[in-house]
Order: C-alpha cells, then sequence, then structure tokens
C-alpha cells in the first residue's frame, strides 16, 4: 500500500485541486493540461489562450473557493525552469493579472498563489481567494476543514471577473 508506484496507478479521486491524474488523461485520449483545467467537469475557461502553448485561465468551480482560478501553461513543460525567460514572464503576468482581476472583483482577506505539480506534473499556478472566515483559514486549501465556511455570492462572478481580467491585461 506503500508503494509509490501502485499509488500512481490509482486514479486520483479528489478533483480538488488538480482534477484527474495525467495517466487518466492519456487513457481518455486528452492532452494533460486539458485534464488539469477540468474540476469535477465544470470550469470555465476565461480566454481563449493556451493553443499555441502560451498560458490560458480556468475558473475552477469549487463552490467552497468561487474566484479561485488555475493558470494553465498550454504546452507540457513540468518546471518553471523549463521555460524561457520571455515565457517566464509572460506567464507571470498572467497569473498576476488574475490575482489583480480577483483582488479588484472580491476583496479577499488574502490571495494565494501557488505553483506544486506534485500531483500533476504539468506547469500550471494556483490563484485562490482567501477569507478569515473560509473552510481551511489560515491553513491551505489542501488542508483538512477547519469548519464550514461562509458561502459567498456568486452570481455573475465568472463574467465580473472576465472583465476585471481583461481590465488587468
Amino acid at each position: 500500500q506503500n508503494n509509490p508506484q501502485s499509488a500512481r496507478a490509482q486514479p486520483l479521486r479528489d478533483a480538488r485541486p488538480h482534477g484527474p491524474g495525467p495517466r487518466d488523461a492519456e487513457q481518455a485520449g486528452g492532452d494533460v493540461a486539458h485534464q488539469v483545467g477540468r474540476d469535477r467537469g465544470r470550469d470555465q475557461s476565461t480566454d481563449e489562450q493556451g493553443t499555441d502553448g502560451r498560458p490560458r485561465d480556468v475558473l475552477v468551480a469549487d463552490p467552497d473557493y468561487p474566484g479561485f482560478f488555475r493558470v494553465i501553461w498550454n504546452q507540457h513543460i513540468k518546471e518553471m525552469n523549463d521555460l524561457t525567460a520571455t515565457e517566464r514572464l509572460h506567464l507571470m503576468s498572467r497569473v498576476f493579472a488574475v490575482e489583480r482581476a480577483v483582488q479588484q472583483s472580491m476583496a479577499p482577506d488574502k490571495i494565494n498563489l501557488a505553483s506544486l505539480g506534485n500531483v500533476v506534473p504539468h506547469l500550471h499556478w494556483h490563484i485562490v481567494p482567501r477569507y478569515h472566515d473560509d473552510r481551511h483559514f489560515p491553513n491551505p486549501i489542501w488542508a483538512t476543514a477547519l469548519r464550514e465556511g461562509r458561502p459567498r455570492p456568486t452570481a455573475d462572478l465568472a463574467k465580473t471577473l472576465r472583465e476585471a481580467l481583461e481590465n488587468a491585461l
């Protein structure tokens, strides 16, 4: 049971934060970036970028964390240092634009930026608005929940964030 090989062969069941793993993507005939960008099949791409290997923004459909984005480098890259200096600048400019849009639209207490890639070794950044009364605060959203979070309004949130992102770029 502690064998890392057997653990990798098992499909990932917890959709947060990454969705299906790389092997699931291959078995489904899709690319890893597409699978990383799907969370329970309801995430929304907020742009048309990504077809040229550049980043794309995906608004994660997580009722506990409305406004949670992933910025995904479409081309399969594992590490930031695998990008050229220009590509790194482009990616981080996009991450910071999403962060700015979330900040302006939602006024969270804090925004977490994270690039982990331990479960899905594909370059992507998480932009997560945090509130003092969310389920996990002050711990990471991947930790055990500490409380029931307070529901946040989500009506027109995708539209509001999309407009704020256009202005941030």
